[in-house]
């Protein structure tokens, strides 16, 4: 149990319960007894108290949060850094975040609802920034969201005032990862601009429904977040305007030069945007011609100097034209221009705040529950009856139904979000739920023309096949009948056959043989009986080359005239010349070596004794044959096969020496045709009783 839930604080502050666990420090809800409040506490836990980084970080965080006072910043009541228990007393936002709403709304935010909560967090920034405090963690998590549609940025715990000047790597490329500006990510110095990142990140978060960088491992997000470019905004949400898209864009750019140079001059261009929502912002970004080095400085922890300024010399964004906002281009004007800014949009502002606060009444139970993270099973191929009735998924469950012809009506076939992954208790889950196999009636057609029944088949929901059949009674082109028959149920989108009259023609004629012919002398054949030669398809055969062996139609069938006739012709068969080298080992007795053909080709070799060298010997003839050949002494014989097909390699023997006799078969292996010329100068394995082996090139 928490040793600090219902102790007091100093006397003051009652400690109610743990609203959650950060990194270094736990929040409490807490009672304030002098005013009467609830506060939240954020207590440094105890284990960190030693850690004179955390504690730095912790007090960097006091310290920047009470010079701070704005309607969109958690207010700071009280401090307490000193001994043993270091807390931050603050104001209780009784809400979520906007991460936990997003995840509620589980789709994109519209644009209102964007510019809604961009809008606030902006002025927040704004009134940081002009105090001289870099958030450096802006991020949906660290924004709290009232259930009357106001936001409170919360979270300065890794807070710098800009004017700073001592840094550390850990100092600056600390931060929520899928957030980070690059410059954050390399470890450079950070300023203000890295907080405008940061809310260009989320509004494209909120328009598109998925974060722009994402990978396994923080390490590689960091990486994207300095070289990669996100998918653009329109191709994932069509719905968003262009010039949300654009001012979205230059938010998220990778140089710094290229962002907006304030929060202020952003929420210029959000004002002008919801004056005008048809608006052209023609922002020009400035492409770093060399390649990233800085990959390497993600995970450094060292102490390092700035990274050295570019040169100055750089394109600029073309100028906009002077109106409205370039009155108040100056800071003291700004001043001057937020009431009325204000007051321009304030229709636009009032009407998404409504919004806002619509969605929360809707659900306001379930919306501002605090729901545990939980495992998000896979439902598919589940029945929604299993699912739904089953107390032990905390889901509510939406059913969308579809027919599905490879599922059985109540099977699961998709889910939305999809499983694995972590998600809350009571989210909304969508299950795509089977509805069967579509049986529909086939139309009568029959009667229709054949472009009349193939539209009212298609919109019927089949698809159709179209077979004409000869009629002498009927017009052509009218259908006969279907294949199913009409008022038959069928499944949806199969094929129905749409049988078809054809005119009666009396022009069909015997197909004559043309089998033993030339393609000459059937060419003239097929012609007298009012045909074509069709397609040739050439194979090896017996037959002497160029001879046709078979054809499609087959001979005495009908045909209709000037229809062609297809065949296959003979190439003959294939003669080629085989090499056969023999390789002797230095142990050889020496003598004639004889290789003798089944088809009676013979030729001999001979080897010297005592000297390793090979010999070969060529034969032409065609398909597979069997050699033997025989030594100079009794029972030296080996027989092999050889193969002068065009797939036929050469063949290599041996080594053979010693007197023993060779033993054992051997076999060749193919090489190309070309190659049928050439010696092998491979050789088997060999062994003391002067045994060999056989393989082709």
């Amino acid at each position: 149990m928490d040793t600090l839930i219902n102790q007091r604080l100093d006397g003051r502050y009652l400690i109610e319960q743990l609203l959650g666990a950060g990194g270094m420090a736990n929040v409490y809800k807490g009672h304030d007894v002098q005013t009467g409040r609830t506060v939240a506490i954020k207590v440094l836990r105890e284990e960190f108290l030693q850690n004179t980084d955390l504690v730095r970080r912790f007090k960097n965080e006091s310290k920047a949060i009470s010079v701070l006072d704005h309607p969109n910043i958690v207010k700071v009541y009280d401090v307490n850094m000193t001994g043993n228990l270091q807390y931050i007393v603050m104001e209780y936002i009784d809400g979520i975040t906007l991460k936990e709403y997003m995840e509620y709304r589980a789709q994109p935010l519209t644009y209102k609802e964007t510019l809604h909560f961009v809008t606030q967090v902006l002025l927040a920034l704004h009134h940081a920034h002009e105090k001289g405090i870099v958030h450096r963690d802006v991020k949906p998590q660290n924004i709290m969201l009232l259930s009357n549609g106001s936001i409170k940025v919360m979270d300065f715990g890794i807070a710098r005032f800009s004017r700073s000047e001592s840094q550390t790597m850990t100092d600056k490329a600390i931060g929520s990862v899928h957030y980070i500006s690059p410059e954050q990510a390399r470890g450079d110095t950070t300023d203000a601009k890295a907080d405008i990142y940061s809310v260009g990140i989320m509004m494209y978060e909120m328009l598109s429904g998925r974060l722009p960088f994402d990978s396994d491992s923080p390490v590689s997000v960091a990486i994207k977040q300095i070289s990669d470019t996100p998918t653009p905004l329109r191709q994932l949400n069509a719905a968003v305007p262009e010039a949300l898209e654009a001012i979205t864009n230059r938010a998220m750019a990778k140089d710094p030069r290229d962002r907006y140079p304030s929060a202020r001059a952003m929420l210029a261009d959000l004002e002008e945007f919801k004056r005008n929502p048809s608006v052209k912002f023609e922002y020009q970004y400035l492409n770093d011609p060399e390649p990233t080095r800085y990959v390497d400085k993600v995970v450094s922890k060292t102490t390092v100097s700035q990274t050295p300024g570019r040169s100055s010399k750089r394109k600029k964004a073309p100028a906009k034209k002077a109106g409205f906002f370039s009155a108040f281009s100056g800071k003291g004007n700004w001043r001057v221009a937020l009431p009325i800014l204000a007051g321009v949009s304030a229709a636009f502002a009032i009407g998404a705040a409504i919004l806002v606060v619509v969605i929360f009444k809707s659900a306001p139970n379930q919306l501002f529950t605090r729901y545990e993270d939980v495992d998000l099973p896979n439902f598919t191929n589940m029945s929604v009856d299993e699912i739904i009735n089953n107390d032990q998924y905390p889901f509510r469950f939406e059913v969308e139904e579809e027919y599905n012809s490879e599922k059985e009506a109540g099977i699961v076939y998709d889910q939305s979000p999809k499983a694995p992954k972590k998600v809350k208790e009571n989210s909304i889950v969508t299950l795509r739920v089977s509805k069967g196999v579509e049986m529909l009636v086939v139309p009568d057609v029959v009667g229709m023309t054949k472009d009349e029944a193939q539209t009212a088949l298609k919109e019927a929901g089949f698809s159709v096949k179209v077979t004409t059949k000869e009629s002498t009674d009927v017009a052509e082109d009218i259908v006969l009948n279907t294949n199913p028959v009409a008022n038959t149920e069928y499944e949806s989108g199969q094929m129905v056959e749409l049988v078809v009259s054809r005119a009666h023609v009396d022009n069909e004629t015997t197909v004559p043989s043309i089998l033993n012919m030339d393609v000459e002398t059937a060419k003239k054949t097929l012609q007298a009986a009012g045909l074509t030669l069709g397609t040739a398809n050439e194979v090896e055969n017996e037959a002497p080359a160029g001879t046709i062996i078979a054809q499609s139609p087959e001979a005495g069938s009908s045909l209709r005239k000037n229809k062609a006739v297809h065949y296959t012709v003979s190439t003959g068969i294939q003669v080629n010349t085989r090499t056969i080298t023999i390789q002797f080992a230095d142990t050889n007795d020496g003598g004639t070596w004889t290789c003798t053909l089944d088809d009676g080709q013979s030729a001999s070799v001979t080897s010297t004794r005592g000297v390793a060298s090979s010999a070969s010997v060529s034969f032409t003839s065609s398909g597979v044959h069997t050699m033997v050949i025989t030594g100079p002494g009794p029972g030296w014989s080996e027989t092999v096969s050889v193969d002068f097909t065009s797939s036929g390699g050469n063949v290599s023997l041996g080594p053979y020496g010693g007197s023993a006799t060779p033993g054992g078969d051997s076999s060749s292996s193919s090489t190309p045709p070309s190659s049928s010329s050439s010696s092998s100068s491979s050789s088997g394995a060999s062994s003391g009783d002067g045994s060999g082996s056989s393989s082709g090139e």
